[in-house]
């Protein structure tokens, strides 16, 4: 099959020539096309039977009842609060090693929150620090599943169970991700996903809430709609139908053109999956033993989804590390700066460096460099070369 991404440039957004080896290349299809073709062709170009089909798949692949379609994860994230009647003076325990989009989508149901420091080998939510965390007003916590890895749920499910805390997933790195039997949304309330541009499985911008709630997906699916009783698509009967607003929702649905880009996508997920599998067992060994060099440990039990492969390098050279690898046409990025000392989180909430020192560790060292299935053995190759390059010259 054509695989109408790979061997393509993408190009930034500010149409500038990529680097040689780009720090994403999406997989994208001729048949994936021919879908979006399909809708476009078609009668229905909004949330409509290619969303449904969608939904179902997904809902399939993952193993609950439902899932409900979004504009992005973090729309899935805010709209999964909303469900749950999470606002003012509510608190919802997270991590500072995140997007964001994650503590953004509380502070936006008008929600504060709570940060709690994470694993040194990991740099997801450190679980044994969050009964600490908890007050009369937590109401939620959202685990980060980071770089596809997912936090140890079954502890963390535990204790929410016995506090009557509500757990959303944060699963944008996390859709193939698995802890034995334990998938997102097995134990937590809900698990939001990301379609974004880079993700696994992508259509540029969208997202998804995955729950076996039956009450909760008939909330969301309102929520997504400005709170009507019936969307476009209930409608689109051929005899008018009116419909109600049951209650304040948002604009959030995602169309059936961006859906039918996911659609095919869903069949390939695990091919693709052991195929960055295979490149980051490649970059772990290649960068085991390089002094002053670590990388997050995937636990024994855990299948990560491998959604993101960053080195933890000297703070002192970790700028130098990303000019020294762009020169040498490897793209990168950093996945992430500590949420809690961005400008925003330091004037709001008084944070200050030390607060959650794990994280600021991380924050200041990491570098993630390209994974994705259309990497070539050659890429892979290049991408090895220039790290134990640059880490010679620290």
């Amino acid at each position: 099959m054509q695989r109408a991404g790979w061997g393509a440039p993408a190009l930034t957004s500010t149409m500038q020539e990529a680097p040689e080896v780009p720090f994403y290349r999406h997989s994208l299809t001729e048949e994936d096309i021919a879908e979006v073709a399909t809708v476009l062709r078609s009668l229905f170009l909004t949330t409509g039977p290619v969303t449904a089909r969608l939904e179902e798949k997904l809902a399939a692949y993952l193993g609950v009842k439902h899932v409900v379609a979004v504009s992005s994860c973090t729309s899935a994230l805010f709209l999964s609060l909303k469900a749950l009647g999470i606002g003012p003076g509510d608190e919802v325990i997270t991590t500072p090693m995140t997007f964001i989009a994650t503590s953004n989508a509380v502070l936006h149901a008008g929600a504060r929150p709570v940060f709690v420091d994470v694993e040194p080998a990991t740099g997801n939510l450190d679980v044994a620090r969050v009964a600490g965390a908890i007050t009369p007003r937590t109401r939620a916590v959202i685990p980060v599943h980071l770089y596809g890895q997912m936090v140890d749920m079954v502890p963390l499910a535990r204790l929410c169970r016995e506090r009557g805390i509500a757990i959303v997933e944060d699963a944008a790195h996390a859709l193939e991700a698995r802890q034995g039997d334990v998938r997102p949304a097995r134990l937590g309330d809900a698990a939001c996903f990301s379609f974004y541009a880079t993700k696994n499985l992508t259509c540029g911008e969208g997202g998804a809430v995955a729950t076996s709630s039956d009450e909760l997906k008939e909330s969301l699916r309102r929520l997504r709609m400005h709170g009507m009783s019936r969307g476009a698509a209930d409608r689109s009967t051929g005899r008018h139908q009116h419909w109600d607003m049951e209650r304040l929702g948002f604009k959030a649905n995602l169309s059936d053109i961006q859906s039918a880009l996911l659609v095919h996508q869903i069949d390939r997920i695990e091919e693709q999956l052991a195929r960055r599998e295979a490149i980051a067992r490649r970059y772990e060994e290649a960068f085991r033993g390089i002094g002053g060099l670590d990388f997050p440990r995937v636990k024994a039990g855990n299948t990560s989804a491998r959604h993101l492969f960053t080195i933890w390098v000297p703070p002192e050279r970790r700028d130098h590390t990303i000019a020294e690898l762009e020169r040498r046409q490897i793209g990168v990025a950093v996945n992430y700066r500590a949420v809690h000392l961005l400008s925003y989180y330091r004037e709001a909430f008084g944070h200050e460096p030390g607060s959650f020192p794990i994280a600021e560790a991380i924050g200041s060292r990491t570098i993630t460099i390209p994974l994705y299935p259309g990497l070539t053995d050659g890429e892979v190759d290049r991408v090895i070369a220039a790290v134990r390059e640059v880490a010679g010259s620290w």
